[in-house]
């Protein structure tokens, strides 16, 4: 049994792929060796790691960059027939710059009882520990930071530190609207991100595998072939009720509609961030969506075949970010369409409803698995 497989776990019958193999050397060590940093010792290594990080960090800020004040906007008024952003730059393309200088110069208004440590840390924990989760994604065209044994296991860990924000920034705000938001934020996130990690288990049953890049590779064996076209073995496609039991839970931990309780406007004014504005504000507005595409990136990554397409390894990027871009227009079109449930309703449905689905699912699996092997 080789480092990151599972005993017992599912093997398909062993056939060409039809689809790009994950690339096995990773970004740092590309980069390394291309500008002959790998030559200067752990100095150089580090380096490279640093650039390589610096590259899938801002790519990950552009697309957020381009989601939260255009995107967003732009669904969301077709939707709903209206115009949406048009004045500034083609298509309102630049409506990005026009509210960053926006955001950015206006005065940071601090409540007079708020609790300093907290309240200045909560920002930058909500938007670092999704930053910090792309570390494992594997984006394709050789884009891969870190390939970990337990890849996905620290995935789920890392974004999972995004509620330590929300309570931070309700508790230490001072404002009890803040306070509600932070302890629906915690409350949801629980109640939802057990079966998110059950259901994303399930997953590593048929894989045999925690290793983010295993389990791309293993999406590439042909599930069947129809008239000479291969379809790939995508987790969606061989547990589309997996599937769709990890789309939702991920819907209710990134807060979007109609799982956003915990800002809900006409409730609780704006939740846990109430009190922030100017660059703090900014940060937990990035690390909103910065989540969304963390969790878009997930899906793909262990239900859609990460980068795999059609076409040349090159374009692996290419198809990863459709996968992504795909999941973000999936939240915004259920903002458009789907009325906010209540709390109580929201609580209720992650745990008498998605919890036993995802245990169910699990043995299942595991069932499945078990009589195959």
């Amino acid at each position: 049994m080789t480092g990151g497989q599972i005993a017992g776990a599912a093997t398909l019958p062993s056939v060409p792929p039809t689809v790009p193999l994950q690339d096995t050397v990773l970004l740092p060590e590309r980069l390394g060796e291309l500008t002959g940093l790998d030559g200067f010792g752990l100095g150089g290594e580090l380096l490279a790691t640093f650039i390589a990080a610096f590259i899938v960090g801002n790519l990950m800020l552009a697309m957020t960059g381009v989601a939260g004040p255009w995107a967003k906007r732009k669904i969301t008024a077709a939707f709903t027939d209206r115009i949406a952003v048009n004045r500034l730059g083609p298509a309102g393309l630049f409506i990005i710059l026009a509210d960053s200088v926006r955001l950015l110069s206006k005065e940071l208004v601090v409540p007079e009882n708020a609790d300093r440590p907290a309240y200045d840390l909560a920002p930058i924990v909500v938007a670092s520990s999704a930053l910090l989760g792309f570390a494992v994604i594997p984006m394709g065209s050789g884009i891969h930071l870190a390939d970990p044994e337990v890849g996905l296991a620290y995935v789920f860990a890392i974004s999972g530190i995004a509620s330590l924000g929300l309570v931070m920034a309700g508790y230490a705000s001072s404002n009890k609207y803040s306070l509600l938001g932070g302890l629906r934020a915690v409350a949801q996130n629980i109640a939802y991100e057990i079966p998110l990690v059950i259901t994303g288990m399930s997953i590593v049953i048929f894989a045999g595998t925690l290793q983010m890049g295993e389990i791309v590779s293993a999406q590439a064996k042909p599930l069947l072939t129809i008239a000479g076209i291969s379809i790939p073995s995508w987790y969606a496609l061989v547990n589309p009720f997996a599937f769709v039991l990890f789309l939702v839970a991920n819907f209710a931990e990134v807060g979007r509609n109609p799982f956003d309780t915990p800002e809900a406007p006409t409730e609780i004014v704006a939740g846990y961030q109430t009190e922030y504005s100017s660059v703090y504000f900014v940060l937990i507005y990035l690390g909103e969506f910065l989540h969304i595409f963390l969790g878009g990136a997930i899906i793909a990554t262990i239900f859609l075949g990460g980068p795999a397409g059609p076409g040349p390894a090159a374009l692996g990027i290419v198809w990863f970010i459709i996968k992504i871009w795909a999941v973000f227009f999936a939240t915004q079109w259920l903002r458009s369409a789907v009325p906010r449930v209540r709390i109580d309703q929201l609580i209720e449905i992650g745990w008498k409803g998605l919890l036993v689905l995802s245990f169910a699912n699990l043995v299942l699996t595991a069932a499945i698995v078990g009589l195959i092997a």
